[in-house]
């Protein structure tokens, strides 16, 4: 990889985090307040947080094996 191709690489990768960054802040705003205004808490057993953690861990454990297996 040049130092060029690189260098765009960079760029494109920084204009992704600050789309990523907008897209998720929306979306963790409105999972948020769709919790409150359905009365889930945001923590504790069953809460918003505890179902977002799972979910991710999942997803992330998925990835992995997947990976490693090929």
């Amino acid at each position: 990889m040049t130092s060029e191709n690189v260098a765009e690489h960079a760029t494109a990768e920084s204009a992704a985090a600050v789309s990523a960054k907008g897209v998720d802040d929306q979306l963790i705003n409105e999972l948020v307040s769709r919790a409150q205004a359905e009365g889930l808490q945001l923590t504790g057993e069953g809460g918003l947080l505890q179902q977002l953690t799972k979910r991710l861990l999942e997803s992330a454990l998925e990835g992995e094996i997947t990976d490693h297996l090929g």
